[in-house]
């Protein structure tokens, strides 16, 4: 494991980006019922609330996890995002939530930010040429 990357922006730049997410995990766990009765007043089936919220939390785990401590960088914004724009839309829309549609807004912007940066680091990664080593004879017209 090279833990020089723990050390880089990137990776603080990662770990703030998930701290929100990360924090919102225990309670989502510790107040299961309260949550999933947040979700049925919003006029969802209970069955399906709770399908939602394990969802919820089965996408905020795997996505920190892997925004914070890999390289699957891409998978794990996916990840949040699909967490977060239908939170975004079903909680926070309707009735209108300035703070809280702002803050999502946010978030969503940062997370495709990160996308974007980790398919150009690919994209730049895979097209840089191979470095041919050369020799001061090679470049002698003489010989």
């Amino acid at each position: 494991m090279d833990f020089k990357r723990f050390y880089s922006l990137n990776f603080l730049g990662k770990l703030f980006l998930s701290a929100i997410f990360v924090n919102a995990i225990p309670g989502k766990i510790l107040n299961f019922s309260s949550q999933t009765q947040y979700i049925v007043s919003r006029g969802f089936p209970e069955e399906l609330s709770i399908l939602m919220l394990i969802a919820a939390i089965v996408l905020l785990i795997s996505g920190s996890l892997l925004l914070i401590f890999s390289e699957r960088t891409k998978l794990a914004c996916s990840l949040l995002l699909i967490f977060l724009v239908p939170t975004t839309i079903i909680f926070h829309l309707v009735p209108f939530q300035i703070i809280a549609l702002t803050r999502n807004l946010s978030l969503i912007g940062g997370l495709l930010i990160v996308i974007d940066k980790s398919i150009d680091s690919s994209r730049n990664n895979n097209s840089l040429p191979k470095s041919k080593e050369i020799e001061y004879s090679d470049l002698n017209e003489d010989n």
